[in-house]
Protein backbone atom coordinates (compact mmCIF):
# COMPACT_ATOMS: atom_id res chain seq x y z
CA UNK A 1 0.00 0.00 0.00
CA UNK A 2 1.62 3.08 -1.32
CA UNK A 3 1.36 6.02 0.81
CA UNK A 4 -1.29 8.85 -0.07
CA UNK A 5 -0.59 12.59 -1.08
CA UNK A 6 -2.21 13.57 2.90
CA UNK A 7 0.04 10.98 4.70
CA UNK A 8 3.28 12.50 2.86
CA UNK A 9 1.87 16.49 3.48
CA UNK A 10 1.57 15.36 6.72
CA UNK A 11 5.02 13.88 7.48
CA UNK A 12 6.49 16.92 5.55
CA UNK A 13 4.75 19.06 8.03
CA UNK A 14 6.00 17.30 10.96
CA UNK A 15 9.58 17.33 9.60
CA UNK A 16 9.35 21.31 9.24
CA UNK A 17 7.93 21.68 12.70
CA UNK A 18 10.55 19.72 14.51
CA UNK A 19 13.59 20.84 12.72
CA UNK A 20 12.54 23.91 11.66
CA UNK A 21 13.23 25.88 8.07
CA UNK A 22 16.64 26.54 8.72
CA UNK A 23 18.26 23.19 9.90
CA UNK A 24 16.08 21.77 7.06
CA UNK A 25 17.75 23.91 4.48
CA UNK A 26 21.05 23.47 5.99
CA UNK A 27 20.87 19.97 5.42
CA UNK A 28 19.92 19.96 1.54
CA UNK A 29 23.00 22.32 1.56
CA UNK A 30 24.97 19.66 2.75
CA UNK A 31 23.27 16.51 0.77
CA UNK A 32 24.06 19.04 -2.66
CA UNK A 33 27.67 19.83 -1.01
CA UNK A 34 28.26 16.28 -0.52
CA UNK A 35 26.99 15.15 -4.31
CA UNK A 36 28.83 17.61 -6.11
CA UNK A 37 32.17 16.51 -4.13
CA UNK A 38 31.51 13.14 -5.18
CA UNK A 39 30.64 13.60 -8.52
CA UNK A 40 34.20 15.54 -8.62
CA UNK A 41 36.05 12.98 -6.88
CA UNK A 42 34.50 10.38 -9.42
CA UNK A 43 35.78 12.09 -12.30
CA UNK A 44 39.06 12.91 -10.90
CA UNK A 45 39.11 9.18 -10.31
CA UNK A 46 38.36 8.59 -13.98
CA UNK A 47 41.53 11.07 -14.98
CA UNK A 48 43.93 9.61 -12.53
CA UNK A 49 42.96 5.59 -14.24
CA UNK A 50 43.55 6.93 -17.44
CA UNK A 51 46.83 8.21 -16.59
CA UNK A 52 48.07 5.06 -14.97
CA UNK A 53 47.31 2.56 -17.92
CA UNK A 54 49.82 3.42 -20.26
CA UNK A 55 51.82 0.39 -21.89
CA UNK A 56 54.94 -0.18 -21.95
CA UNK A 57 57.42 -1.55 -24.34
CA UNK A 58 59.87 -4.12 -23.63
CA UNK A 59 62.10 -5.67 -25.62
CA UNK A 60 64.03 -8.90 -24.33
CA UNK A 61 67.98 -8.27 -24.96
CA UNK A 62 68.81 -11.64 -23.34
CA UNK A 63 67.36 -15.11 -25.42
CA UNK A 64 67.15 -18.06 -22.52
CA UNK A 65 67.17 -21.30 -23.89
CA UNK A 66 65.02 -23.93 -23.10
CA UNK A 67 66.44 -27.83 -22.80
CA UNK A 68 65.14 -30.21 -25.14
CA UNK A 69 63.64 -33.22 -23.88
CA UNK A 70 65.70 -35.43 -26.14
CA UNK A 71 69.27 -33.59 -25.27
CA UNK A 72 68.44 -33.80 -21.32
CA UNK A 73 67.64 -37.48 -22.04
CA UNK A 74 70.97 -38.43 -23.39
CA UNK A 75 72.45 -36.38 -20.67
CA UNK A 76 70.82 -38.11 -17.93
CA UNK A 77 71.42 -41.29 -19.33
CA UNK A 78 75.16 -41.04 -19.66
Amino acid sequence: MAPSWFQILIVIVLLVLLFGRGKISDLMGDVAKGIKSFKKGMSEDETAAEDTNKTIEHQASETVETPNKETSGAKKAS
